[in-house]
């Protein structure tokens, strides 16, 4: 089986409107479908998608003006099943280090609370930030190509009080 990566990626929102505002104004991903699905007497479904390059999507699906919809739900994911924040994020490229920097300038200017950028023991670089969802997402620059080790499972840092520190061995597990 091969695959050219991700055709979309589909989400749900409770507010489509901010959604829309945030992915086209904000990350700047031309909306390039919405299609708006009636259900009788019920109401209208919206399903947008937005193009975030290389042929790849992200789409939303809302059901704000459904009538039996639910008006919350946890559109962050990680909350309503759980988990702490982050398991269940979205990485976008970054072709440089130089555009991760100008992305963080652009959603910083845009309002946008960013974190990093954090260095990935050496593989890459990235920063954090959240859409009008909870969805975390994040901006990740490759710095090096893997190699055979970074393929055996070791530990390569602790967490301690939410601070990363160096680990206290690196043998493989």
């Amino acid at each position: 089986m091969t695959s050219l990566g991700f055709n979309h990626i589909d989400l749900g929102t409770k507010d489509m409107e901010a959604t829309r505002a945030f992915y086209e104004d904000v990350m700047g991903f031309p909306l390039v479908r919405a299609d708006l699905v009636e259900l009788g007497e019920r109401g209208c479904m919206k399903h947008f998608f937005f193009d975030i390059g290389n042929g790849q999507l992200i789409g939303f699906m809302s059901g704000e003006e459904v009538e039996d919809y639910p008006k919350e739900f946890d559109s962050g994911i990680n909350k309503g099943l759980g988990l702490m924040q982050g398991v269940y994020h979205f990485a976008f490229n970054s072709d440089s280090l130089e555009n991760l920097e100008a992305t963080k300038s652009r959603l910083e200017s845009h309002g946008v609370a960013v974190r990093g950028p954090f260095d990935h023991e050496g593989w890459s670089k990235s920063i954090y930030f959240e859409d009008p969802n909870g969805l975390q997402l994040e901006y990740c620059c490759m710095t090096r190509t893997f190699v055979a080790d970074d393929a055996i499972p070791q530990v390569r840092f602790r967490v301690e009080n939410g601070v990363k520190v160096e680990p206290a061995s690196t043998e493989a597990r």
